[in-house]
């Protein structure tokens, strides 16, 4: 399996802590396979390069032939995580919640090995729609009330006045025996998931099995140097997003974003991330350069050196050279739509309204090389072409009765 110190200290590049490491490092040492614990709920099945963090390292122990065990949450999904929310989350059907698990599987093996011997995917319901509400009691029993309120956004609501649902403060008890149920050797999570995870050592301990190992990652800004990646709020990098829009998202992000996003998101040896961070801080072209660099060295990992290749020189071609790309996809549409904001949400499904809305407000979209920032703008019925964001475009044909087509005179 490795030695114990070399795995760590390659898993150590994108840590931010470890508990329980002398009992990572015996547990190595012992050379049998672990039981990796990755779980999620089935909430919001978009998953971004700060998700694949965690799972690129799980990757790495993987291909030690150490096994994931994908817990799917379907029964922690109807009771809703509480992690940083400030009200309740609403309650998915089941129909919803089974579209997300299919979504999440699908995207998870953009980067993780799903051959059995190293990949298992299980459902906390297996455990709890069977579990008699005396054993439920008994769990709830083994944690205190001051436990729970030491969490720091159970306690920020209260401050602020906002009720938590009861539902609520069982979540972090259910999270935590998931750990135990599974039998789970090591969790890689976020901080924002440590107290739940610390609750998965707790009860281990309390029921007779050694206590999980709790590592947690280094979390990045999104792409405005702020937030942290959200769908809300636009700036994140979807892994299903294209080499396209990965490369441009690149090279959009501040200048001091480069040195984490290559020491976190890339393999790039750490003595280029240092070189990529100096030449981002004296900005200018050099700062340009280190973006491409990165932006190359992402696409490469989830798309191959031939799409960053390919990606690299259409950024130029379209930047450097002022062009427009020679491989823009052709929409035809179907469906009459009379505004901007309507072409958009026809020609970007996957995106909300509010996002588009912000795309358009923000100066991003261009039709005919007319720079579009009123999303009530009217379209006509003629042939069009489309840029929404950097590197995004689409050429608009009408429909064949010629009435149905977004386009804008």
């Amino acid at each position: 399996m490795n030695d114990p110190l070399t795995v760590i200290d390659r898993l150590r590049r994108t840590t931010d802590s470890i508990v329980g490491e002398a009992d990572l490092r015996d547990r190595l040492a012992a050379g049998r396979p672990l039981r990796i614990k990755y779980g999620v709920d089935l909430t919001a099945p978009d998953l971004h390069l700060g998700h694949a963090v965690n799972l690129w390292m799980m990757r790495q122990l993987q291909d030690l032939g150490h096994q994931v065990v994908f817990l799917l949450g379907d029964l922690t999904t109807r009771v809703g995580d509480p992690t940083g929310r400030s009200d309740t989350r609403p309650v998915l059907t089941p129909a919803a919640i089974a579209a997300n698990a299919s979504s999440f599987l699908d995207q998870v093996s953009l980067v993780l090995r799903t051959d059995p011997s190293v990949f298992e995917v299980r459902r906390n319901s297996e455990w709890y729609d069977g579990m008699p509400i005396a054993d439920l009691l008994g769990l709830l029993g083994q944690v205190t009330q001051a436990q729970l309120m030491s969490r720091d956004m159970f306690r920020a609501r209260v401050e602020a006045g906002r009720e938590i649902a009861v539902h609520e403060l069982i979540y972090p008890v259910l999270q935590g025996y998931d750990s135990f149920a599974m039998r789970s050797d090591l969790t890689i999570v976020g901080s924002d998931q440590l107290f739940n995870e610390q609750l998965g050592r707790h009860f281990q301990q309390r029921l007779g099995m050694p206590p999980q190992v709790v590592i947690t990652t280094t979390i990045t800004p999104g792409l405005d140097g702020r937030a942290k990646q959200s769908k809300s709020l636009n700036n994140y990098i979807g892994l299903t997003d294209s080499p396209r829009d990965k490369f441009g998202k690149l090279m959009s992000i501040p200048d001091h974003l480069v040195e984490p996003y290559a020491r976190v998101y890339t393999e790039l040896p750490l003595d280029t991330v240092a070189a990529l961070a100096s030449s981002a801080d004296t900005g200018g072209p050099a700062a340009r350069d280190a973006k491409l660099r990165l932006a190359a060295a992402v696409v490469t990992r989830y798309h191959g050196a031939g799409a960053a290749r390919s990606e690299l020189q259409s950024f130029q071609q379209t930047f450097t050279h002022r062009t427009q790309p020679t491989d823009i996809p052709t929409v035809v549409l179907d469906h009459p739509v009379t505004t901007v904001l309507d072409l958009l949400a026809a020609i970007r499904p996957t995106e909300t309204r509010s996002q588009l809305r912000r795309l358009i407000t923000q100066g991003a979209v261009t039709i005919n090389n007319t720079r579009i920032t009123d999303p009530t703008t009217p379209v006509d019925p003629v042939e069009l072409t489309v840029r929404s964001g950097p590197r995004t475009w689409h050429r608009i044909h009408p429909s064949a009765d010629g009435t149905g087509v977004p386009t804008n005179g």
